[in-house]
């Protein structure tokens, strides 16, 4: 895994845009077609926003897969993450196909459905961050680092739904919902490349356990570390914790 240091959001969303946008092209130009997953949440805002401004991709070539939604939230409620990827993602370029995860009906059917497709689809480049609580996806500690399975329907412990309140994505804990359905980590983990992307100071303790800490499911995100196609891209804040020694191995953006 390499972890690439960078000084602002913006300059996180460049460099991720810009790397995963040649993945995507490559991928295209090897195989006629292009695979990717996409997150949300605050770390991704900058992401997309100028992923969708990177010039060469064929997007008509180009099959989307969701990362993970709240069960039982409507997709036109503020915090529907398919409300955030259409607007912010889907509805900016024409892709070949995007397989959303409806938080309404019946969700063992959603991934079910979905599942079988990823399942059998390879998957180029997949977009995640890191949770507060080192969670990767909806994948809480302690994650399930063994399961098949591509989709998971998980219940969130309450430093992930606070993260929500924080972030302004919900008015109180009692408004988040306690389910969602999350690609499981074995199914991150298949990506040919993975771009993390962790903004901010309050993510700081879950990148120095992420990095210094053992590999183990108390700490979900630290399970990247054996993917030696993932980037790992932090800002000055989120590198806060970070012992010297660590500081010192990191790569600057270029």
């Amino acid at each position: 895994m390499r972890t690439i240091l960078v000084s602002t959001r913006e300059e996180m969303g460049r460099w991720v845009a810009k790397h995963a946008a040649a993945d995507l092209i490559s991928a295209i130009e090897k195989n006629g077609s292009a695979n990717l997953v996409v997150a949300t949440g605050a770390s991704q805002f900058e992401v997309l926003d100028s992923l969708v401004q990177q010039e060469g991709i064929d997007w008509s070539r180009v099959q989307g897969f969701h990362l993970d939604e709240y069960v039982g939230l409507a997709d036109d409620h503020p915090a529907s993450f398919c409300r955030y990827l259409r607007e912010r993602f889907v509805e900016r370029v024409q892709l070949s196909d995007f397989h959303y995860l409806n938080g309404l009906g019946d969700h063992a059917e959603t991934i079910r459905r979905v599942g079988d497709l990823i399942a059998d689809t390879r998957v180029d480049v997949a977009l995640v961050g890191i949770g507060e609580n080192g969670h990767l996806a909806f994948n809480d500690p302690p994650a399930d680092f063994e399961t098949k399975s591509p989709y998971l329907v998980v219940e969130l412990d309450e430093p992930c739904r606070m993260q929500q309140v924080g972030e302004g994505w919900f008015d109180s804990l009692g408004d988040v919902p306690t389910h969602a359905m999350s690609m499981s980590v074995q199914q991150i983990l298949k990506a040919e490349k993975i771009y993390c992307s962790v903004p901010d100071q309050r993510k700081a303790k879950a990148v120095r356990d992420t990095l210094e800490g053992d590999i183990n499911p108390d700490v979900p995100a630290s399970i990247l570390r054996t993917h030696a196609a993932t980037n790992l891209i932090i800002d000055e804040a989120a590198a806060s914790k970070l012992s010297d020694t660590k500081l010192a191995e990191l790569e600057r953006a270029v």
